[in-house]
This record gives C-alpha cells, structure tokens and sequence, in this order.
C-alpha cells in the first residue's frame, strides 16, 4: 500500500514491542484499513480504530517489554499513551506505512487529583505518540484520549487527517491550560525500554514499575471528579 525508501524500510520491521506481524495485530490492520484507497486513509482509518476503540487508562502503565506489546494492548482493550502509540505503530507497518515511536515529556492536565497525588507530579514523562510516513513525509499523530475521555474533560478531541501533525492542544474548550510539550526525547523504531525506565526510577521511584498504579479505574474516577467539581 505504500512505496518506502531503504531509510525507511527499518521502520516497516516487526520489533520486540511493535509486533507488527502478530496475527491479531495483522488482523486488526487489514480489518480497518480495508476498503481505503490510499496509505493516507488506511492510517488515519488506523488512527481512529486506536484512538476511539481502546481506552485511555493511565493506571495501565506497566514499562515491560511484555505488556507494551501490540497484541498485548489489543487484547486488553486498553492502554497508556506509549501502549496505544506502540499498536498504532505496529498496526501501521502492518499494512506497509513506515512507522516510528515518537516520545516527549509534557505537562499532562489530563488527570486527576488521585493520579496527580500518585505519581507525585503532574509531568508524564516519555509521553508517547507515533510519527507516519505518508506520502513522503513524517507527520505526527497522537490516538491516546479517545473522544469520549475528551468530551467529559472538554477538551478538542485530537483529530488526525493524515497530512498535519497531530498533537495536543495546549488549551481545553474554555481556554485553561490543557498540555504542555516540556521537552522532546526523539522518534525510535522500537520503546528505548532502558532510556525510559532510568527516567521513571529517577522521577517516580517505586512507581517506575507501575505496581502501585493497578487499583484504580480511570474512567470511574473522572466521573466521580467531574460530578465533585463541574467542568
């Protein structure tokens, strides 16, 4: 479906956590992407199935090699960010769009008390997305919040059309601070596992291994906030 050069043919190869050709993952690709006529809308058709059809769940986050796997997140219905860029990446080159892991540290309103208190900041380090090349260029997309997270918090669901960079928007539908891009860690053709666990011990201690993140429901413990304190 896609014509890539020889640069980017690394970023078309199944890897440790991008199983591109696991079957499920394989299965998912084709499922969306049929129909479509072109690379562009196989991968924003790619983008939406990651976006809306696994949820958003921070208290997910396990850092392992095992449970960032493609077929790892399709199976639970749910992920992180990294989880949910690592199957958009892995879906992708599935179906021959070249795809690389991209990650920053932002400055994440998209939270609660509880999850803030946890992490003891409100700084996600190694925020993930994915970066795609369509057409000739890179462009950036980003399918964490699915739209019905972004419609309790009022924010711009992120739309992604295959030609502009998809990131967030620093303001939610009322003009408060949404997302802060803090700094950038680079785009990879695999999860820089040791990179980023090293900045979770540093910056998050014990939670580096996402034990104390498991007993929680995320999309319950919105709810209850937004009942508490209407947006």
């Amino acid at each position: 479906m896609s014509v890539t050069s020889h640069a980017d043919a690394a970023f078309l190869l199944p890897t440790e956590t991008v199983d591109a050709s696991h079957p499920a993952v394989a299965d998912f690709a084709r499922q969306h992407a049929a129909g479509r006529e072109s690379a562009r809308e196989a991968a924003v058709a790619l983008y939406y199935a990651v976006r809306d059809g696994i949820r958003y769940d921070p208290y997910s986050a396990r850092p392992d090699v095992a449970s960032l796997r493609a077929s790892a997140t399709l199976a639970a219905g749910r992920g992180w960010c990294v989880a949910k860029a690592v199957l958009l990446a892995a879906s992708c080159r599935a179906i021959g769009v070249p795809a690389r892991l991209g990650f920053a540290d932002v400055r994440n309103h998209l939270s609660t008390a509880r999850l803030r208190a946890t992490m003891g900041t409100d700084v996600f380090y190694w925020h993930g997305y994915t970066s795609l090349r369509i057409e000739g260029c890179w462009v950036k997309a980003t399918p964490a919040f699915n739209v019905e997270l972004c419609e309790k918090f009022g924010l711009h669901p992120l739309d992604f059309d295959g030609v502009e960079d998809s990131i967030y928007h620093p303001f939610d539908l009322e003009g408060r601070q949404h997302m802060e891009y803090v700094r950038e860690r680079g785009e990879f053709a695999d999860v820089p596992y040791d990179a980023m666990l090293e900045t979770f011990r540093a910056h998050y201690g014990t939670l580096a291994t996402g034990s104390a993140l498991t007993a929680s429901d995320f999309e319950r413990e919105v709810d209850e906030e937004i009942t508490r304190t209407p947006r």
